[in-house]
């Protein structure tokens, strides 16, 4: 039986997608990739967003696509496009678009219902494109670990801070001190 302070099992995808792995994104490539300090993950509560990417290493560029192009979230050179979707339509409601599918990767935002230590449950909040590859669509329940979290929404950012304890602010503003000594 599994009690509450067990993780949430993981969520498993069609055609070897995965959620991808932030931490480790953020790890090879830390000055064009940011993901939220540990500090704000562990903040984190049921009704604010944030942000997933799910990928797949069986899909790869399409022939008549460019070698490489330029990440949207990082702006850096990657050999794969990512779909990215720039709000929940919960909170920004836009009209379906008409994207092909091309077994790209796609950023999405989730809005958490439930959380046990590093372990999230949450509700896809985008209409995703490539869900007839990988079987996510918008609604679904998905669950994560805190590794994955590619961001925070924006509407979150001042609550988030606003309801930190002493010693979390001091360790939120040792991390916006570091990014600002790389840059």
């Amino acid at each position: 039986m599994t009690g509450f302070n067990q993780p949430f099992p993981m969520t498993s995808f069609l055609n070897g997608y995965q959620l991808v792995d932030g931490v480790a994104m953020h790890r090879d490539n830390p000055v064009h990739f940011q993901i939220p300090p540990d500090v704000i993950k562990r903040n984190l509560r049921p009704g604010q967003y944030v942000e997933l990417r799910i990928d797949s290493p069986r899909f790869s560029v399409h022939e008549d696509a460019a070698e490489t192009c330029e990440c949207p979230s990082c702006s850096g050179v990657m050999t794969k496009p990512t779909l990215r979707h720039q709000h929940p339509v919960s909170l920004f409601p836009v009209p379906k678009q008409d994207v092909p599918s091309r077994g790209w990767g796609e950023d999405f935002w989730v809005r958490i219902t439930d959380r046990r230590d590093e372990s999230f449950e949450g509700i896809v909040d985008n209409l995703l494109v490539e869900s007839r590859l990988h079987g996510l669509k918008h609604g679904d329940r998905i669950t994560f670990h805190q590794n994955h979290i590619l961001a925070v929404h924006d509407v979150h950012r001042h609550e988030l801070v606003a309801e930190m304890n002493v010693a979390d602010l001091k360790e939120l503003a040792q991390w916006v001190a570091q990014i600002r000594r790389r840059e």
